[in-house]
């Protein structure tokens, strides 16, 4: 009795290692593999941004600002120019280093500027509006990499973020959701109507007309 017991477990057992793997097999997609170069971000518009700079003969420092830049274009969430950043790097020497650009509080903050006079939190008032705004380093970080270790010009790195930008951006449905999800600050924050007021659809192209 015991025996068949195990036996019995061990079927199960064997059966749920094969759903398992299976399932992971069919939520994995195909790796991809590259003889000399590769581009990886969040959206496929910036990794082809920095591709095209590859593709030109530049080096992973200027294919990084290409990305970066496009990703302010195609996925303002995972790029910005208006926020910051910091780049941790390994050179083909193996030389390591890092820049941090993160952006800064504005010379005339002060620890309690989010307080009342009771010091209690002013609800708000670190999220929207002026003073919920620090001064911006990644146009600054991409200048200092440029200067570093840049190989291309800066002309020649923004190029194919122009093209993006003029040409449009295709809606994703993760896309669709953050833009429903901030609309209402744009709004509050916006006196005027700005191009993500829009009633966007799944697939459709952010432009500027």
């Amino acid at each position: 009795m015991f025996n068949h017991i195990q036996s019995l477990f061990l079927k199960i057992l064997i059966f749920l290692i094969i759903i398992i793997i299976s399932c992971l097999n069919a939520a994995s997609p195909d790796p991809v593999f590259s003889e000399n170069g590769m581009v990886v971000s969040l959206n496929e518009h910036a990794s082809q941004a920095g591709i095209d700079i590859l593709k030109k003969g530049g080096n992973a420092f200027d294919a990084m600002m290409a990305t970066e830049l496009a990703l302010a274009v195609s996925y303002p969430s995972a790029g910005n120019i208006g926020g910051g950043g910091f780049m941790v790097y390994r050179k083909d020497d193996g030389k390591t280093g890092a820049l941090d650009y993160r952006e800064r509080a504005p010379i005339n903050s002060s620890r309690d500027m989010y307080l009342d006079q009771n010091s209690n939190i002013i609800e708000g008032l670190s999220v929207i509006g002026g003073l919920s705004i620090g001064v911006p380093g990644t146009i600054a970080g991409i200048f200092e990499t440029h200067e570093k270790f840049g190989s291309l010009s800066i002309e020649e790195i923004i190029s194919p973020v122009i093209d993006l930008a003029k040409n449009g951006v295709i809606v994703t449905e993760n896309q669709l959701n953050r833009i429903n999800e901030n609309r209402k600050y744009f709004q509050l924050v916006n006196k005027s109507q700005i191009l993500f007021d829009n009633n966007f659809q799944k697939n459709d192209t952010i432009k500027k007309m």
